[in-house]
């Protein structure tokens, strides 16, 4: 990961050529992949700062292989998660590519293809586990998809909490034509957004649909024509990422894991979890404040205790 700073951006280690990094920068919306990828750049973190304070975005950045996972890549993403986890600062997380036309092209077969068959199975079990990390992530998790994300790719946007696409954006998880399964998530994830009969028609037929397609069946929440810059849904994400920043931050956390918990049991058991989650919010700093705004008719300012 790199130290990315401008009046806009701060991010993780100074290993980078700042001017390079962000020559057509405004405002940090706009990031554009190093032309010369050292490992330690194949994923960076970025914290936002300004009016979108509170806002980290992930960036992939393996252009060469088209954002497929190896060892690296990772490696670098646990440590991303690692470091907004933690952070109580951090109230919405972007998952987004920084190469233009692709957001995940899933594993790095070339390099699965130089694995031992003892190999192969701890990797997976590495990329399972880093991708329901991202779904156990505390904040809203929003992937941005602006290019083509399919296999491992898809299952990492399926691990976020909401995803956008643009409406080129091609996705599927095309395993079954490799004579494998997905692996990381996929059979479960994706049955439990757009339903068991159409994920059984999408995994067994290997079929890569469009963005909007896949807004229609649910896959994504919503799909954007594709502007000049090639991050139409990495601006949506923000876009939605800052109607999110207001929020009280813990109820915010609450209601994640009350929904979370809550969709994977009965009725009865989900409204006992909602009810847990709500007790966390009475005693908060926030609530007295969201009130106290409301009584004086002004905007509140939550600090997230």
């Amino acid at each position: 990961m790199a130290l990315l700073m401008t009046s806009a951006v701060r991010s993780l280690r100074s290993k980078v050529n700042i001017k390079a990094a962000h020559a057509a920068l405004p405002c940090c919306f706009r990031v554009q992949p190093y032309s010369q990828t050292l490992p330690e750049n194949e994923l960076i973190l970025e914290y936002l700062d300004g009016h979108l304070k509170g806002i980290a975005v992930i960036g992939m950045n393996r252009p060469a292989a088209k954002n497929a996972m190896g060892r690296n890549i990772l490696t670098l993403l646990g440590n991303a998660i690692d470091q907004v986890r933690f952070d109580k600062a951090c109230r919405v997380v972007i998952v987004r590519s920084l190469v233009p036309g692709v957001f995940c092209a899933g594993a790095d077969l070339k390099e699965r293809a130089k694995m031992r068959p003892e190999e192969v199975g701890p990797f997976v079990a590495k990329l399972r586990r880093l991708v329901g990390e991202l779904t156990a992530l505390p904040m809203p998790v929003i992937a941005a998809l602006d290019g083509v994300a399919v296999g491992g790719g898809l299952e990492m946007a399926l691990a976020c909490d909401l995803r956008v696409a643009a409406k080129s954006a091609k996705m599927g998880l095309v395993e079954t034509k490799l004579a494998i399964i997905p692996g990381g998530g996929g059979t479960q994830r994706l049955t439990r957004v757009v339903g068991v009969s159409k994920a059984k028609e999408l995994i067994y037929t290997s079929r890569v649909i469009d963005g909007e397609e896949a807004c229609r069946i649910g896959l994504v929440s919503d799909a954007v024509a594709q502007n000049g810059e090639k991050d139409a849904a990495y601006q949506r994400a923000l876009k939605l990422a800052e109607e999110i920043l207001p929020q009280g931050p813990v109820a915010i956390r609450m209601a994640k894991l009350a929904i979370e918990y809550g969709s994977e049991v009965d009725l009865a058991t989900g409204l006992k979890f909602e009810e847990a989650c709500y007790s966390q919010v009475i005693p908060t700093k926030d609530r007295l404040e969201g009130l106290k705004a409301f009584q004086e008719k002004r905007n509140p300012v939550y600090i997230g205790e």
